[in-house]
């Protein structure tokens, strides 16, 4: 059976882009969109792109990794994005544009999301550990109420 591969876009520099010196606190957030039916991945990864377009004027946005699963199947995607604070995330998530993602594809799929603070020791510990929870090797956290 063919292994599907895991592929990302280059890091997307956002305005609070600048080094963070080792160690300061980020908010690292990662989400992953299921398609019941494997031609909608294309629309959302097209949304998703659309949607990154903006990430450069994105308060609070360090950086972020729009992600897909290329297989047979090709039915995964989603972002890794890195954030000053939880309530930039919180703000974009807010956004009437993302807002209209997320209601236009909210019946053709499942979303999950994983969140979580560490210190900044670079983007490709960051990358790493995401990818990590994207391949499954780590194991995704329990979602709380």
């Amino acid at each position: 059976m063919p292994h599907n591969t895991l592929w990302s876009t280059a890091w997307q520099a956002g305005p609070a882009a600048g080094p963070p010196g080792r160690g300061t606190e980020v908010v690292v957030s990662v989400t992953e969109f299921v398609t019941h039916r494997p031609w909608t991945t294309l629309s959302v990864g097209a949304a998703g792109v659309r949607l990154r377009r903006t990430w450069p004027r994105t308060p609070g946005a360090v950086g972020m990794w729009l992600w897909a699963e290329i297989g047979p199947r090709m039915n995964r995607t989603g972002s890794i994005t890195v954030w000053t604070a939880r309530e930039h995330l919180l703000g974009f998530v807010a956004r009437p544009d993302h807002r209209r993602i997320v209601d236009a594809y909210r019946d053709r799929g499942t979303l999950r999301s994983a969140t979580w603070d560490t210190p900044f020791t670079g983007r490709g510990a960051l990358h790493a550990s995401a990818r990590r929870l994207l391949t499954g090797a780590d194991p995704w956290p329990a979602a709380t109420p």
